[in-house]
C-alpha cells in the first residue's frame, strides 16, 4: 500500500483530494503547512507528495 502526504493550506483542496484518491485504498496524511510535512515525511514512508507550493512558515519547494 502506497503512502500519500497532500499538503495545502486550504482545507478545501486537502479535502477534495482526500475524496478522490480515498477510493484507491492508498494510506492518505495531510498537513496545512510546511513545517507539518516536514514533521510527517520524517515520521512515515512516504512515497508521494502532493504539495502546494506557496503556504505561509515554510513553503513547498522548501519543505520537499
Amino acid at each position: 500500500m502506497y503512502n500519500i502526504l497532500i499538503c495545502d493550506d486550504d482545507q478545501d483542496i486537502i479535502n477534495a483530494l482526500k475524496i478522490y484518491l480515498s477510493d484507491m485504498n492508498y494510506n492518505l496524511f495531510e498537513a496545512n503547512d510546511g513545517i507539518t510535512a516536514i514533521q510527517v515525511m520524517e515520521r512515515e514512508d512516504i512515497h508521494l507528495v502532493l504539495m502546494d507550493i506557496t503556504m505561509p512558515e515554510v513553503d513547498g519547494i522548501h519543505a520537499l
